[in-house]
């Protein structure tokens, strides 16, 4: 009994730093300014007249409608659909096989093969057309469009999977693989975008990215309401687990003490 408390505790204590990080996030959406492009080119501009010109550094949010890079549309990898951002993940479905006290005892278990996602920039543009720089820096954006989700049984014998021409490793040692699971998200060009980062001009052009010290980067397709709304909610949650995990497993370790 005293082990399930401890469990309990260390969830309680793992809830809490989840929860002061939620808290962080949220304070950080609430206290920081949305800037439309306009303003946030008169502050580099003055910055520039101070003798800063290249070192502008700006915390703040931005809205507007995904845009391509100058280059052009992305192709997403699995499902080959033109966006901004993509995402994929492949994962291996596999029989593992242990025996305990001679018997052999078989479950199903999965491994990460893959997670990736790309690292080229973006735009967004507002309703005048003006536009600003998003540097992803391979992050996980939020709520992003999921176009792919599959799974593909394994070929008998083939104990691997090969992805764009590279054979991806595999940690199942000689378990026999059942088959892969694959999925991909993206984000359109035109998607409208929230973004929570530090907008800098250290290659010419406005970019809005991660913060170069302290700070958090978020990239949704939600709008800051509806963020806000969901960290407050995980927040509730958190705070629940916190008190629930530390006080009941507590008082499971007590009990096993005392007895």
């Amino acid at each position: 009994m005293w082990i399930v408390g401890a469990i309990l505790i260390v969830a309680g204590v793992a809830a809490f730093f989840f929860m002061q990080h939620t808290k962080k996030e949220l304070h950080a959406m609430i206290g920081t300014e949305t800037l439309s492009i306009p303003e946030l080119e008169a502050e580099r501009t003055v910055s520039d007249e101070l003798g800063a010109k290249g070192s502008f550094r700006k915390a703040t949010e931005v809205v507007g409608a995904a845009h391509p890079r100058p280059e052009g549309v992305l192709t997403s990898e699995l499902g080959k659909h033109e966006c901004v951002w993509y995402r994929y993940t492949v994962e291996r479905e596999y029989e593992h096989v242990e025996y305990r006290d001679g018997d052999r005892r078989t479950s199903r278990r999965t491994e990460k093969m893959t997670d990736h996602a790309s690292n080229a920039g973006f735009a967004v543009i507002d309703e005048a057309g003006r536009t600003i720089g998003v540097d992803p820096s391979g992050e996980r954006l939020d709520s992003p469009e999921q176009v792919v989700d599959r799974f593909e049984p394994a070929e008998s014998g083939r104990d691997s999977v090969e992805l764009f021409g590279i054979k991806l490793p595999s940690f199942g040692g000689g378990n026999r693989t059942i088959g892969y699971k694959y999925k991909e998200w993206i984000v359109r060009p035109g998607q409208r975008l929230y973004i929570l980062g530090e907008v800098h001009d250290r290659i010419g052009p406005l970019v809005i990215g991660r913060p170069s010290e302290d700070g958090y980067f978020i990239v949704s397709t939600r709008s800051e309401g509806e963020l806000r709304r969901s960290r407050e909610t995980r927040h509730k949650f958190l705070a629940l687990g916190t008190v629930a995990g530390v006080v009941i497993g507590t008082g499971l370790v007590v009990a096993q003490v005392v007895s």
